[in-house]
């Protein structure tokens, strides 16, 4: 069952803190895997799928356009239809991000401005495993479709016969995506870092996985553009104990499905409806599929929390800078200016994580281990770049003159100085 302990207690924090990355004894086989997928390419890409996976992929990285299409039948209309609807949630959201350029002048005529353009190609990792996740398909696909990025790719674990979900790649071909590779793990980031003899090298890989992704991603940013290091998935719900215990229960099990790993975490003050809670939460647990893995995640990672007051329970989320936070609260909104760090924060009783994680329209790819502290969601922000643009008139160079020189003779750059004297008669600097 889920434990239930006060927020002053020792282990409270030592329950709930961000979890470190396992880096002892897997860094040194992401960095071998990575380095020999840089090297050998394809040979290693396969030989490490056959390795991991039990499957042989040799002349079959790539996905065939057939494959695609007999998913496609495979899933089923009503299928079709729910993915196209929640794509049509999700670009509508990320539209509303798209930034245009700008250009400021000044009296002297000189302008300055910003420009925004999308990446030339980017990389989709999507788990695979013990679970399929054509949702994180479209949230990491259609972001990049809205910021108008033209070669979209992604790669993803196949299983021992080779094939990769009907669902997964059905919302590939929904979402835009324009090549498909049956490779996951590390040697799938290694090889959109650095091209093989099929995959090409892509400017930017998205997307969450498992710890040996999650070091391979670190291991190649700089080589590419990367969007977050990803830890296990997380919720923080705060409840004032007017709302069903069930619908607490409920969300606390929804995280604590995903993996062994999540964490599910509940903050309240009414200690009555934390035990409701928590047996609301043992009763749903029993007719759960993935039982096991739920209970493991509540048990070892999952908490009840008593705090004192509302007050405190927003001062320790702010602490925790959760990557779902859930306000089971009669009238949120007031609370809302409270909220400093969360990736997404989910409103009253009817506004459930799982409405994010499908959908909705906002990204449900979010920072997690209190990374919310200094960082954001995927959005269309994530495919573009933006230049800076200066043009600068005689005029603007003449009054910027006598301090440009000034500047570059205290940096002792004097070349500096001269680029700007040089186009100036020397009388009036």
């Amino acid at each position: 069952m889920i434990p239930v302990i006060k927020w002053s207690a020792p282990q409270a924090w030592e329950r709930i803190k961000p979890p470190s990355f396992e880096e002892e004894g897997i860094r040194s086989r992401v960095e071998k895997i990575v380095n020999d997928v840089k090297v050998r390419g394809d040979q290693a890409l396969a030989e490490y799928t056959e390795a991991f996976d039990g499957c042989a992929i040799r002349g079959r990285i790539r996905v065939e356009q057939e494959e695609i299409n007999e998913a496609c039948n495979r899933v089923g209309d009503r299928f079709l239809n729910a993915l196209r609807q929640a794509k049509e949630n999700i670009l509508a959201f990320h539209r509303q991000q798209k930034q245009k350029d700008w250009f400021l002048q000044n009296k002297e005529g000189s302008v300055v401005g910003q420009i925004y353009r999308s990446l030339d190609r980017v990389g989709l990792y999507v788990p695979g495993g013990t679970a399929n996740y054509p949702s994180s398909v479209l949230m990491t696909c259609l972001p990049a479709v809205a910021a108008g990025v033209p070669e979209i790719v992604m790669v993803s674990p196949p299983d021992k016969d080779g094939s990769i979900p009907f669902a997964t790649l059905a919302a590939a071909r929904e979402a835009g995506v324009g090549e498909i590779y049956r490779v996951g793990g590390a040697q799938a980031i290694a090889a959109l870092a650095y091209g093989t003899d099929t995959i090409r090298a892509v400017d930017k890989i998205v997307g969450p996985g498992n710890i040996y992704v999650t070091l391979a991603k670190k291991m190649v940013f700089g080589q590419v553009g990367i969007d977050m290091l990803a830890g296990p998935s997380e919720i923080l719900i705060i409840g004032d104990g007017s709302i069903k215990a069930e619908y607490a229960a409920a969300d606390l099990l929804s995280q604590a499905e995903h993996d062994a790993r999540a964490r599910a975490i509940l903050l309240t003050p009414d200690p009555d409806w934390a035990r409701e809670v928590a047996r609301a939460a043992e009763d749903q647990l029993a007719g759960l599929p993935r039982q096991a893995v739920a209970r493991e995640a509540l048990e070892r990672f999952g908490a009840i929390i008593l705090v004192d007051s509302l007050e405190e329970a927003f001062e320790a989320a702010n602490r925790i800078a959760p990557e779902h936070l859930e306000l089971l609260i009669s009238d949120p909104w007031p609370y809302l200016p409270r909220v400093k760090h969360a990736g997404a924060v989910f409103m009253g009783p009817y506004s459930p994580e799982a409405v994010g994680d499908y959908w909705a329209g906002p990204n449900h790819v979010l920072p997690t281990g209190g990374c919310a502290r200094f960082s954001s969601p995927l959005t269309v922000d994530d495919f573009c770049k933006r230049s800076s643009i200066i043009s600068c008139s005689r005029a603007g160079l003449e009054k910027a003159a006598v301090p440009i020189r000034e500047l570059a003779a205290a940096e002792n750059l004097a070349a500096h100085g001269a680029a700007v004297a040089i186009r100036i008669k020397e009388e009036k600097i």
